[in-house]
């Protein structure tokens, strides 16, 4: 007897595939049928290697065409796996965002003293007068300064019961949450704790306090490239980072390196982009006037050598020092050049969170692996 090509696909047609809902015709697993008399041979491919997948599909096709087709006839099933082609994503980021916070920022700079906890405030006040719902997290363990810059050394974070569990509520100051480590410890008290513990302490300001809905979240990190760092961004999906330094050359060398950390493949943390701080010195008598004390658009030219995008510079101006000091953000002054300089700064990070955004999947925290590094989780 010979047997029909047609009658033979027909018949397969009838056998599903294991967890594709399609049958084997139509899901492309059958790629051939050969018929030589009473002779068939089908070359089917699989996606799993799973022995008893492939002894079912044999069983299958041999008694459907027996059954169906001819009892007597010879089948031969040749059986080839090959797993599915993943669709390549360029500098892809998985994760899941946690509940209620749109947009985790870090915000880093290669070393101290560039005043980076100051534009994080500024730039805190500035996003909150904007209109959006933004929360700051101190996780500068070492030297926590946002209690001082919104004026709320005295306060303490109270408890909250939300879902039946304890949580800690934030403080708010002009519009901002805000949590810090310098609510937990006395002024004159230093904090003298290993990695491990300062970890600890910022996953339960992270996952035990009552943050509600959050647009921006700014994470004042302490300055360099070190194990807190790390613990951040094991511990949370970090939207972006922005890098925070002044013109002159030894910032803007550890600035470099602040950028490398984030885009090293094994973090793949997306930079926003840098700000330049105290780019130039306008004295009160001569608001006209720059001097480049520092240097001149060195980070705006770092910028463009990492290709990175340069978010905006920030003068030296002594009413934003003053303003640090005394608990009232300088962005707070209004129709003012220094009001001015943030909102253009908040602007262009509101912008660069958009895009990056509408270009990568949400990020994920990374895991480490090593003594040496970290890896990224793949699929959580």
């Amino acid at each position: 007897m010979k047997l029909d090509r047609k009658e033979i696909l027909k018949a397969l047609e009838t056998i599903s595939v294991a967890g594709e809902g399609k049958n084997m015709v139509e899901s492309g697993a059958v790629q051939n049928v050969i018929t030589f008399g009473d002779e068939v041979v089908v070359d089917l491919t699989l996606a799993t290697p799973a022995l008893h997948i492939k002894k079912r599909a044999e069983v299958d096709i041999m008694k459907v065409i027996h059954e169906k087709v001819y009892e007597k006839a010879k089948v031969k099933v040749n059986i080839k796996v090959e797993a599915p082609e993943k669709p390549e994503v360029p500098n892809q980021i998985k994760g899941k965002a946690i509940p209620g916070i749109s947009n985790i920022i870090a915000v880093s700079s290669g070393k101290g003293g560039v005043g980076k906890s100051t534009v994080t405030a500024n730039l805190a006040v500035t996003l909150a007068n904007m209109g959006f719902k933004v929360g700051v997290l101190d996780a500068d363990i070492y030297g926590p300064s946002m209690p001082i810059m919104f004026d709320v050394e005295q306060a303490k974070p109270t408890s909250v019961e939300i879902d039946g569990k304890s949580k800690m509520q934030p403080v708010q100051s002009y519009g901002v949450e805000i949590l810090s480590i310098g609510f937990f410890t006395k002024p004159d008290q230093a904090v003298i704790w290993r990695g491990p513990m300062a970890a600890k302490a910022l996953n339960q300001m992270i996952f035990d306090a009552n943050w509600g809905e959050i647009d921006f979240m700014l994470i004042d990190l302490p300055p360099g490239t070190g194990d807190i760092h790390l613990s951040i961004m094991q511990s949370l999906p970090i939207t972006g980072a922005v890098v925070v330094s002044t013109p002159q050359a030894v910032a803007l060398a550890d600035a470099k390196k602040g950028v490398a950390m984030f885009a090293n493949e094994s973090i793949n943390v997306p930079v926003l982009g840098i700000i330049e701080n105290m780019s130039y010195f306008t004295p009160e008598e001569l608001p006209n006037n720059k001097y480049y004390i520092f240097g001149k658009e060195g980070a705006r030219n770092l910028a463009e050598d990492l290709n990175v995008p340069f978010l905006g510079e920030i003068p030296l101006v002594q009413s934003i020092r003053e303003a640090g000091d005394y608990g009232r953000p300088a962005a707070l002054q209004t129709a003012s050049p220094i009001q001015t300089a943030f909102e253009d700064l908040a602007r262009n990070v509101v912008a660069e969170t958009v895009s990056r955004n509408e270009t990568l999947p949400p990020s994920e925290a990374i895991k480490i692996t090593t003594m040496a590094g970290c890896s990224a989780v793949k699929g959580k």
